[in-house]
């Protein structure tokens, strides 16, 4: 009776407290932690108000409701202007906000086509926009909301700072018809910090600006529903290392970029620069419901600048073009960007569009493929390693080691920019940055993935039996370290050869989970062996094909 106890007291020690959070949680000037000790779960719209400060710690995980039980349409959490919020995530422990339902135990739970479960993240600031009177109501928000409002004058604002966030399933309703985007930066500053940051399966944009000037490095925005990112309202940040991957399904543009709105001429233009981005589309044999035409769009003036970036594999249900920029006969559109310097695409790579491989094809406009020509963008195979779209798949975006993509970038001046010579999101010479804390690495899509699942110490060397088992093509075999240990994980056939090496390498004490996709092996019996320590120990798991 006393050893039951006393594991009842452990496990109470170690075990994750749930709290529910709804808007009147956070008022102006609360100063609000939440910890990884604790679960969150967003019921309705939850503000954090003007002059509050919430601070997310790493590894905390926050679940909207689909169904508030407030009368709210969805869940979302909402950083009003004047407030900040510090999401301080980790690559081994990010935050990560999710839906209700989102088993982040098992992968394979929901699908990059489960989207709109909840609603996503806004953040409103005080920057800059072009609408007639500077400020607006974010979209989706009862306009006589007054902590919906954002855009002011000052470009410098500061709401705080992300880092290592992960955004999954969301794109619910905020109003009748009206989904929300995964991030919703509205009129955020520059003295706003943010980098990680994945959106993932959302049912709207992946991230959308209204404005500001508010700058990311790090960004994923992968299988939404509608544009991987969209800019509008006179947007003017930076971005490096931006990676848009396409689901087949549903998707919009890998980026809708627009300047204004109410007026469209409104100014100042959106105007940002990025540098090192990946836009992968749906596939070529895709035509995915969406109203993507072309895989990045300028319109309503516009500017806007990209170097040494990748844009490669766009089809989409409405064409596959992969380049348009408006052109109205009335001057004042993002052709005038362009002619006036203000709208420049430079030292990028172009390859397989649905309407053509050559300029003249995928760029159909005379002005914007003799601009392109005299900017040294080249039609070339970037040559990405593996790019898939199914779990288990082995996704891999890095160029080859001998592609036109793996040098031959141009220097940036601006010193905000890491100087990198390779094209594109990711060195072909490093591992891809979106390992092990992103859910394109968590629900196993990059192949064997590895990531550390709590910080608690175990007791004893321990590998557990795989899940699901049977699988096919993918499973999750989780292994325990009471201390720091060389530690092999190998998978053999029946004829005990070897077929897979999982882990070979030095690991720190902790949990560990390890998914492997086994889509190149015939069905049949197969047998893994754990050995750490002097813990040696096989475990039989079956494929089934």
């Amino acid at each position: 009776m006393k050893l039951k106890v006393l594991l009842l007291l452990l496990l109470s020690v170690f075990a994750t407290a749930q709290t529910t959070v709804v808007d009147s949680d956070i008022n102006p000037g609360d100063q609000v932690t939440w910890t990884s000790a604790t679960e969150y779960i967003l019921d309705g719209l939850v503000f954090v108000e003007s002059g509050a400060t919430l601070t997310i710690e790493a590894g905390v995980l926050i679940r909207g409701k689909s169904q508030p039980t407030t009368g709210d349409n969805t869940s979302a959490l909402i950083i009003a202007r004047g407030a900040q919020v510090f999401i301080n995530g980790a690559a081994q422990a990010p935050v990560v906000m999710t839906a209700e339902s989102d088993d982040l135990n098992d992968p394979f739970d929901l699908l990059p086509s489960d989207r709109g479960l909840w609603g996503g993240l806004i953040v409103l600031g005080d920057a800059v926009i072009n609408t007639t009177d500077g400020e607006d109501n974010i979209e989706g928000i009862d306009p006589n909301e007054p902590r919906g409002v954002y855009g002011g004058s000052n470009d410098a604002d500061n709401s705080g700072e992300i880092h290592y966030l992960s955004l999954r399933h969301g794109g619910a309703e905020l109003a009748p018809g009206d989904e929300i985007n995964g991030l919703t930066l509205g009129a955020v500053g520059s003295g706003t910090v943010i980098d990680h940051v994945e959106i993932y399966a959302n049912l709207d944009d992946g991230v959308e600006w209204f404005g500001g000037t508010v700058n990311i490095k790090y960004l994923v925005s992968a299988f939404n529903a509608d544009d991987g990112v969209d800019w509008d309202q006179g947007f003017r940040g930076k971005g490096q290392y931006w990676f848009v991957l396409q689901g087949a399904d549903n998707a919009g543009r890998s980026a809708e970029q627009d300047g204004g709105a109410d007026p469209e001429d409104g100014t100042p233009y959106s105007m940002p620069v990025i540098a090192n981005a990946t836009f992968v589309g749906p596939g070529l044999a895709a035509f995915p419901q969406g109203d993507g035409g072309q895989q990045l769009i300028f319109r309503d003036n516009s500017g806007g600048k990209y170097f040494n970036s990748i844009f490669t594999d766009y089809n989409g249900g409405q064409g596959g073009d992969g380049i348009t920029i408006e052109d109205l006969n009335s001057g004042e559109d993002s052709r005038a960007r362009l002619e006036a310097g203000q709208l420049l695409l430079k030292n990028n790579i172009w390859f397989a569009f649905g309407s053509g491989n050559t300029l003249n094809d995928f760029a159909p406009q005379q002005f914007v493929a003799d601009s392109l020509a005299a900017n040294n963008n080249l039609v070339a195979d970037p040559q990405l390693n593996n790019i898939v779209r199914d779990q288990g798949g082995g996704l891999d975006a890095r160029p080859a080691g001998n592609s036109p993509a793996a040098s031959g970038a141009i220097t940036l001046t601006d010193n905000w920019f890491d100087n990198v010579d390779y094209y594109g999101a990711f060195d072909p010479n490093a591992p891809q940055w979106i390992r092990g804390w992103t859910a394109l690495a968590r629900e196993g899509l990059l192949g064997v993935e590895e990531q550390i699942v709590n910080n608690g110490i175990p007791h004893k060397f321990t590998i557990r039996q795989n899940y699901p088992n049977p699988f096919n093509p993918s499973t999750r075999i989780e292994y325990s370290l009471p201390r720091a240990a060389q530690v092999q994980l190998t998978v053999f056939n029946v004829q005990g050869r070897k077929v897979a090496t999982l882990v070979n390498d030095y690991r720190a004490a902790g949990n560990y989970a390890v998914t492997w996709n086994a889509e190149n092996l015939s069905g049949g019996v197969y047998f893994y062996r754990f050995q750490a320590g002097n813990s040696v120990e096989t475990r039989k798991m079956i494929l089934l094909k």
